[in-house]
C-alpha cells in the first residue's frame, strides 16, 4: 500500500510519530516530504517545493493531506500568516490542479482558527501578550451572551478587527474546500476544532459547517493519524470496545475541547473506520484512564485525583489511552502498567498532549498493527518506548524538574524512568534526546 503524508508541521509528533507506527508493518510505503520542507515555530512550509514533491510522486493508494500546510504554510502559520484571501485561494486551486492528476483517494483536514484562553503569543501574532485572553473572553461571552459591546471596549479596535479579519479569511478558505468535497474531489474532509472551549467563535463557525453539509471534529494534531487509520481500514472492519476506568465520569470534558471524553472517544474510534462493540464482541478492547471531576495537567499545576485501582491485564486484546492528565501520564497508573509482563496482546500506550491526540495517535497505532500484512514487532517496541519515555518520563515527570531546553540534564533525570519502560519491553535501546523547538514543550527521541 503507497500512501502519502504531508503533516502539520515538522514536530516529532507530526512528522516522526507517523513514520514510526506506518514501521509497524513492512508492506505499508509511507512518502512524506522532507522535513526541512515543513513548518516549524517560525518557520513557514516551503509550499513551492512540496508541490514540486507531490507532482514527482508515485502512484498512491492514499494521499492524507494537511491543509493549512499547503494554505499558509502550517497549523501556526494559519494564524499568523498574513497572505491575503484571494493569495490564498490562488495556492490552494493550484494544488487543487496538481492533485487532480494523481488519481489517488485524498482524506484531508483543515483546521478552524483556534482561540487560546492565555496571553501567550508563542503560536500567535504579537498583540496576542497582552490581548489574548481578552479576545478570547470577547469571542466566549459574544457567544454565549450576544454581549459584544461590554467586551469588545477593552480590545483596540485595530488588533480586534485584524483578528476578525483573519478568523473570516481562514473561515472563507475552509467554505471553499466545502464545495469541493461536494464535488467529490475529497474522498474525506475534516474541519478540525483545536483548543476548543464550549462557547467561541470557532464553535461558532463549527456550526455553521456542520449546517453547510461539513465534518467536524475536536482535535487538531491527531487528525492526519487518524485519517491515516481511515485509509488503512479501507472497507475492513475492526471492532473497538471503549472501557472508561472512571465509568460515571466519561460525561466530563477535557481541558481543551468542547464534547465529554465519551464522545471524544466516540469521535476517534468512528473517524479511523472503527466499529465501537460491546466488549464480548471487541477486536481489541480501548482502556480510557478518564480523570474524576476536572482533568489533570501537571505542567500547569492543575491537580487530579490519580488512579487509585487495580489495573489486571485482559484476557483480549488491549490498548490504553491515559487521559487523567493534559500533557503527560498518571504516574499511579503507569507504575501498575510496568509492574505486569508485556505480552502479544497489548496494542500500545498513549497520554499524548489532549485527550483527542492521545485517542487519535494510539487508535492508529493499533489499527496499522491490527491489520499489518508484514507485521514488525521491533518497530512496535520503538513507538511504545518513544510514547512510554516521552508521555510518562518526561512530560510528567522531568519536564517540571528543568527551567530551558538541557540534553545533558534530562539525560541524567531521565535515565531510571527509561531503565523501567526498557525491562517492561524486555529490550534495551540508545537513545538520545533533543529539542527540535528550542522549547521545554515538545522532546525528540532519536534511537541509534
Amino acid at each position: 500500500m503507497n500512501i502519502g503524508f504531508i503533516p502539520i508541521d515538522n514536530r516529532p509528533v507530526c512528522y516522526t510519530l507517523a513514520q514510526q507506527i506506518v514501521a509497524m508493518d513492512d508492506d505499508i510505503k509511507l512518502y512524506i516530504p522532507p522535513r526541512d520542507f515543513l513548518g516549524d515555530l517560525k518557520k513557514y512550509a516551503d509550499v513551492e517545493n512540496i508541490f514540486r514533491w507531490i507532482e514527482d510522486l508515485p502512484q498512491l493508494d492514499v494521499l492524507v493531506l494537511s491543509l493549512d500546510t499547503v494554505a499558509y504554510g502550517g497549523l501556526i502559520s494559519s494564524r499568523r500568516c498574513e497572505d491575503s484571501f484571494e493569495e490564498i485561494k490562488e495556492r490552494i486551486f493550484k494544488l487543487k490542479e496538481i492533485l487532480s492528476k494523481k488519481n489517488a483517494k485524498i482524506f484531508a483536514f483543515s483546521s478552524i482558527m483556534r482561540i487560546s484562553n492565555n496571553n501567550y503569543n508563542e503560536e500567535e501574532k504579537e498583540y496576542w501578550s497582552r490581548w489574548g485572553k481578552r479576545i478570547f473572553d470577547y469571542s466566549f461571552q459574544t457567544h454565549k451572551l450576544g454581549c459584544e459591546s461590554c467586551i469588545a471596549q477593552v480590545v483596540p479596535s485595530e488588533i480586534l478587527d485584524d483578528y476578525l479579519a483573519t478568523r473570516k479569511r481562514n473561515f472563507e478558505i475552509n467554505k471553499i474546500y466545502l464545495e469541493w468535497q461536494k464535488e467529490g474531489f475529497f474522498d474525506t474532509l475534516i474541519f478540525s476544532k483545536d483548543d476548543c472551549a464550549e462557547y467561541g467563535f470557532n464553535v461558532q463557525e463549527a456550526k455553521a459547517l456542520e449546517e453547510l453539509g461539513g465534518l467536524t471534529k475536536t482535535g487538531a494534531d491527531e487528525i492526519p493519524l487518524t485519517l491515516l487509520a481511515r485509509a488503512v481500514t479501507g472497507v475492513r472492519k475492526i471492532k473497538i470496545a471503549p472501557i472508561f476506568l472512571e465509568p460515571e465520569y466519561k460525561n466530563l470534558i477535557s481541558n481543551y475541547e468542547d464534547v465529554s471524553i465519551e464522545k471524544s472517544v466516540k469521535g476517534q474510534l468512528e473517524l479511523a473506520g472503527c466499529e465501537i462493540v460491546s466488549e464480548d464482541d471487541a477486536d481489541i478492547l480501548l482502556y480510557v484512564n478518564n480523570f474524576k471531576n476536572q482533568q489533570g495537567e501537571i505542567v500547569m499545576k492543575v491537580g487530579t485525583e490519580m488512579f487509585d485501582g487495580v489495573w489486571n491485564v485482559p484476557e483480549k486484546s488491549y490498548m490504553i489511552a491515559d487521559v487523567r492528565f493534559a500533557n503527560g501520564s498518571d504516574n499511579n497508573f503507569v507504575e501498575q502498567i510496568l509492574a505486569h509482563e508485556l505480552d502479544e496482546k497489548f496494542y500500545g500506550y498513549s497520554a499524548w498532549n489532549t485527550s483527542a491526540n492521545t485517542l487519535g495517535s494510539l487508535i492508529c497505532s493499533a489499527v496499522v498493527k491490527f491489520f499489518a500484512k508484514k507485521y514488525n514487532h521491533d518497530n512496535f517496541s520503538k513507538l511504545q518506548m518513544t510514547r512510554f519515555v516521552d508521555d510518562w518520563a518526561y512530560q510528567a515527570n522531568c519536564r517540571q524538574k528543568l527551567e530551558k531546553p538541557d540534553v545533558e540534564t534530562l539525560g541524567a533525570l531521565i535515565l531510571p524512568y527509561q531503565e523501567k519502560v526498557e525491562k517492561f519491553l524486555r529490550k534495551k535501546y540508545n537513545v538520545s534526546y533533543k529539542y527540535p523547538w528550542d522549547r521545554l514543550f515538545e522532546v525528540e527521541i532519536e534511537f541509534s
